[in-house]
């Protein structure tokens, strides 16, 4: 039962999605084409095109899914800082902490 409501949410979040990218696509068309032709004597773009600006900027300003992500980013400092700590002693991790002005993380009293 589980799965299924899974798959189904999935499903609907799916084409959430891609109606989404329809719709942004279909604003970035029509705005481009009534400024850029205008203001710069620019092209005008279609639909498709329309689509490959948006994953363009998308890929530019926001990085790619896997690498540029701020969320990717925190979490791979995030463990990074937990190796170091997790490789000092008692005595050193509460020096660090002192000098940061932060908690010991939880545990660190007893190792």
């Amino acid at each position: 039962m589980k799965l299924r409501r899974r798959v189904k949410r999935a499903m609907v979040g799916l084409c959430i999605a891609l109606a989404a990218i329809a719709i942004m696509s279909l604003f970035v068309m029509l705005l481009w084409n009534a400024l850029i032709p205008d203001l710069f004597d620019g092209p005008t773009v279609r639909y498709w095109q329309a689509v490959g600006v948006l994953l363009l900027c998308h890929l530019l300003l926001r990085g790619t899914p896997l690498y540029g992500t701020r969320a990717w980013r925190r979490l791979h400092r995030r463990r990074r800082w937990k190796k170091r700590l997790a490789a000092m002693s008692a005595k050193e991790r509460a020096a660090f902490c002192e000098e940061l002005g932060i908690a010991p993380p939880d545990g660190a009293a007893g190792r």
